[in-house]
């Protein structure tokens, strides 16, 4: 029986506290959303504070949430760059601004004035959202679901194609939201959302739906999307996919490519500890490089440049509103 490789604690778990600065370098010039997607959080508060300073609105909204997810309470520092961003109409920031409840911050007598209330904040966010929601764009859709956590429009988005959506309609249900009377119908609706999310290019959810296969037995479909998600990036995937296309462990009846296992997993390696994995990556990396001669190891050289530049930089894939 297939059994996939774990990353315990890896996402679940994430932990905002600050690594070493050797191992959360950035020699090249490289974004500060990259560098927030590879949790390189020290390289990216500094990237993403010049792109910041440099009215990058994006760029404001993820420095805002690193600096909120670190203290773990709206600090005067990260309600600065939320409501910069939502001043340039950033709605990723105005939600954030209303859901902020500032229990703990009176508590230590740190509350800094708001522009605006809570209300105010997700008022402004619907008047921008709704008319495009309206219209049926799939992301302003899902945005209404964000500001008023109803979850007709989160259907509403997943029907209209939002992969984002269609993967949290397969969370919700497999938590038991959502009515189904007859038998085997929550499971078989799982299935479907996470398929769409799954063709519509969401790593987390190809992953997911990889477990389904798993269970039915699936062994060639299991190889045909784990090899999909990993050309996404998707630090799981990349490593999982990596580590059975050299079979160490051979589980998935991959032909063996010790070249190109090793090579993902020296990629793998430019991520340093970031989301715990160093450890992991390294053993790993050295089983594989066991099996091979010296003209392999010069070869995966070659084809981890290679991937890098034809594939998106790795990532773990945060969620964009993140709690």
């Amino acid at each position: 029986m297939t059994r996939f490789l774990s990353w315990p604690l890896l996402i679940a778990l994430f932990s905002w506290a600050e690594p070493s600065l050797a191992a959360d370098s950035a020699p090249e010039k490289v974004s500060g959303l990259v560098l927030y997607n590879q949790l390189k959080i020290n390289a990216a508060t500094q990237q993403l504070q010049i792109e910041s300073n440099d009215e990058n609105s994006d760029s404001q909204y993820y420095l805002a949430e690193i600096i909120r997810k670190k203290i773990r309470y709206m600090a005067p520092e990260a309600q600065h760059w939320y409501e910069k961003a939502a001043q340039k109409d950033n709605i990723y920031a105005m939600i954030q601004l209303g859901r902020h409840k500032n229990d703990f911050c009176q508590k230590i007598g740190n509350c800094p004035p708001f522009k605006k209330t809570q209300a105010e904040w997700f008022a402004q966010a619907k008047g921008l959202v709704l008319p495009k929601a309206q219209e049926g764009d799939p992301e302003s859709l899902y945005l209404m679901y964000e500001i008023t956590l109803n979850r007709e429009w989160l259907e509403k988005s997943a029907n209209a194609g939002y992969s984002l959506a269609q993967y949290w309609m397969a969370v919700s249900e497999r938590q038991g939201e959502g009515f189904f009377l007859i038998p085997g119908k929550r499971d078989a609706s799982v299935k479907k959302w996470l398929l769409l999310s799954s063709e519509g290019g969401y790593p987390k959810a190809m992953m997911d739906y990889l477990e389904i296969l798993h269970r039915e037995g699936d062994t060639a479909s299991i190889r045909q999307w784990l090899e999909l998600a990993a050309r996404s990036g998707y630090q799981v995937a990349v490593s999982s996919y990596g580590a059975y296309i050299s079979h160490t462990p051979d589980k998935l009846d991959y032909p063996l490519d010790l070249v190109k296992g090793y090579a993902l997993f020296t990629l793998l390696k430019d991520l340093g500890d970031a989301g715990g994995i160093g450890r992991y990556v390294e053993r790993k990396a050295e089983e594989i490089r066991e099996k091979m001669t010296p003209a392999q190891i010069e070869d995966s050289e070659r084809i981890a440049k290679e991937w890098k530049t034809t594939h998106p930089p790795l990532s773990f894939f945060p969620d964009k509103l993140g709690y």
